[in-house]
């Protein structure tokens, strides 16, 4: 039998933090709750949360900041931005932060339970390639990139290209269309699964990431090539 997902809740309002933990404690997910930044991050870094969802006007350190710092330890944990705050600069922070996906206030609660359920199976999938897994089908190479989708693996010949499920997503997006430039926006579509598109400069920081992370396995960072005014393309 599995073991459920943790998720931390984070809110300042009782009526969502009930709202919230109850329904997806009837999901059968664990449930902890912080009503403050300080106490969710505090909580973040200590437990092993597989999600957390994260209101953003929070007292002291607000959800931003929470998430920003949750990042800069290293944790690639799922966080969904739970906000009244609605307008395309909101969901741009968020995204540039860190943050995977942003839902406004108010909220059914089966959207929020379908946003909960894609994060936790994207999540899942990402992580569940070992060091050195059997290809599973869906294998791209491009020169000595191994990229193998269903696992969610990516190989420089033996060397594992550590990914996070972001940069897996985004370099597995120009690999499907080696060859062809990819504007930010289609790559915003294909890796994020955002619907809306809006001004960011949320793929250029995770494409830089994902050239370190290719740099760290001996790839040619170059690889993955800019094209001014446009986008991106791997070469074919």
């Amino acid at each position: 039998m599995s073991t459920p997902a943790r998720i931390l809740v984070v809110d300042d309002e009782d009526s969502i933090i009930q709202f919230v933990s109850y329904n997806l404690r009837k999901e059968g997910y664990e449930v902890e709750t912080a009503t403050a930044g300080d106490s969710a991050l505090e909580l973040s870094l200590e437990a092993d949360f597989d999600l957390i969802v994260l209101d953003i006007m929070l007292p002291g350190m607000d959800g931003y900041e929470v998430c920003r710092r949750i990042r800069a330890s290293g944790s690639d944990v799922p966080v969904l931005f739970l906000s009244a705050r609605d307008t395309e600069l909101d969901k741009v922070v968020g995204l540039e932060l860190g943050g995977d996906d942003y839902l406004a206030k108010p909220f059914g609660i089966r959207e929020l339970q379908a946003r909960v359920k894609a994060l936790l199976r994207r999540s899942s999938s990402a992580g569940s390639g070992g060091a050195h897994d059997e290809p599973t089908g869906d294998i791209i190479e491009i020169g000595d990139i191994t990229l193998d989708e269903a696992a969610h693996t990516a190989f420089n010949g033996e060397t594992a290209i550590d990914l996070t499920p972001r940069e897996f997503e985004l370099l597995a997006s120009l690999m499907r269309h080696a060859g062809k430039v990819l504007s930010r926006e289609q790559l915003l579509r294909q890796a994020w699964g955002w619907e809306y598109v809006v001004e960011t400069k949320t793929v250029d920081t995770h494409v830089k990431r994902l050239r370190d992370k290719l740099t760290a396995a001996d790839v040619d960072p170059s690889v993955v090539e800019t094209v001014r005014g446009y986008g991106y393309r791997i070469q074919a």
